[in-house]
């Protein structure tokens, strides 16, 4: 039910701008008494349980959520908490740092003056953890590419899963000359 419905338009149409600026009064008085809360948040729960899917791109509620987490890790953002989760299931974030904290296929080398520089194909990874064990690491970069790496209990209870990981794992595997044999004199 409308609460500006009159008889007289005019007068309709004034009290809707009267509830529209006191809306925008409030919202300024709260920004001016040195409100700091966040203007918008991810909500932490969501995120987790997102980012332990199968595949979090085939399920419309989590797209706009993960590319929320997304984009405010990449600004520098906290990552988001969910309190009701318990001390056992729990999501974080972690900067990638190549060679050590990289997977190898998205491990890029370039040889240097000084040395090899090695970077990674994606800025960070969130770690989820379900009953205290980790079930699944998603690989993210500023463009907003993912990845995820699924660990193998994971893969056994889901039974079907996003496999980009594991296909360009497959690939730079075999990629990867063999080492070479032993030296039987050396």
């Amino acid at each position: 039910m409308d609460n500006f419905v009159t008889l007289d338009p005019a007068a309709d149409a004034a009290k809707r701008s009267d509830a529209i600026g006191c809306a925008w009064l409030f919202a300024a008085l709260v920004m001016l008494a040195g409100f700091t809360g966040p203007v918008r948040a991810a909500d932490g729960c969501k995120v987790l349980l997102c980012f332990a899917a199968p595949s979090w791109r085939d399920i419309p509620q989590c797209v706009p959520t993960i590319h929320e987490v997304l984009h405010d890790l990449a600004r520098g953002k906290p990552f988001p908490t969910c309190a009701m989760s318990g001390p056992a299931n729990s999501a974080s974030h972690q900067w990638s740092s190549a060679p050590t904290y990289c997977p190898p296929q998205y491990t890029r080398v370039i040889d240097g003056e000084s040395g090899p520089h090695y970077s990674c194909d994606y800025t960070g990874a969130v770690a989820v953890n379900i009953e205290g064990v980790l079930w699944a690491r998603t690989w993210w970069s500023f463009v907003g590419d993912t990845v995820t790496e699924f660990t193998p209990a994971a893969k056994m209870k889901l039974g079907t899963w996003n496999t980009k990981f594991d296909d360009d794992y497959a690939t730079w595997l075999a990629s990867v000359p063999p080492p070479a044999p032993p030296c039987p004199t050396c």
